[in-house]
């Protein structure tokens, strides 16, 4: 059965500390942004939402039919794709966030995960999937990690947000709640705490997952 969730990539920083976009870098003969959809396409989920900003004509000009996603879902791998440009992306990673939310019409449960965050393995991806709550978080050995699940009751009032406000951060947001509408899934999958923001990082994930 066709699992009703969205799932929300975010890739709208500037990646000044790679050097590249990351979901451009290379990973066994492909794109990373590429290789994190290819995760995605192994569960139920069949409709993405991948949040661009900073650059994202790089984004563009190496997959093009990423531009045209703008306009209409395209097919990737069994997915339905669609690209939202944040034309604001200096506010930083949750304006890309509140900009994707903004334009899902339908009142769904969403799951996202930043570019630099490797999805982890689809069966302990398909937990966070299930588990219902507000929120659900993952976490490994004591620390949390991501992709997150976000509640419709939850998200909606993400939307209203001003981006000027301090307080305008996801983390902030989840703490505000009460912790019975928050869910901890234990994980055996470490990438879920990792922040892959430079070429060490990359060099040393790569090297600990031999494609």
């Amino acid at each position: 059965m066709q699992n009703k969730l969205v799932f929300v990539i975010l890739a709208g920083g500037k990646s000044e500390r790679m050097g590249v976009n990351k979901g451009l870098l290379k990973y066994n003969q492909t794109y990373w942004i590429l290789e994190q959809l290819n995760r995605i396409s192994k569960t139920n989920i069949k409709e993405i939402y991948i949040g661009l900003g900073f650059n994202f004509q790089h984004y563009f000009d190496a997959i093009p039919w990423l531009e045209k996603a703008q306009i209409n879902p395209i097919e990737f791998q069994g997915l339905d794709l669609k690209v939202i440009i944040n034309k604001n992306p200096k506010l930083g990673s949750f304006s890309t966030l509140q900009n994707v939310l903004k334009n899902i019409s339908e009142d769904r449960d969403i799951i996202m995960n930043p570019i630099d965050i490797p999805i982890l393995n689809s069966k302990e991806l398909n937990k966070i999937i299930s588990e219902q709550n507000n929120v659900v978080i993952p976490n490994f050995e004591g620390k949390n990690g991501h992709p997150i699940k976000l509640g419709i009751d939850f998200w909606k009032n993400l939307c209203s947000l001003d981006l000027n406000d301090k307080s305008s951060r996801l983390d902030v947001q989840i703490k505000k709640i009460n912790l019975n509408k928050i869910s901890i899934i234990e994980v055996s999958d470490r990438v879920i705490t990792l922040n892959i923001n430079t070429k060490k990082d990359w060099k040393s994930f790569l090297e600990k997952n031999k494609v």
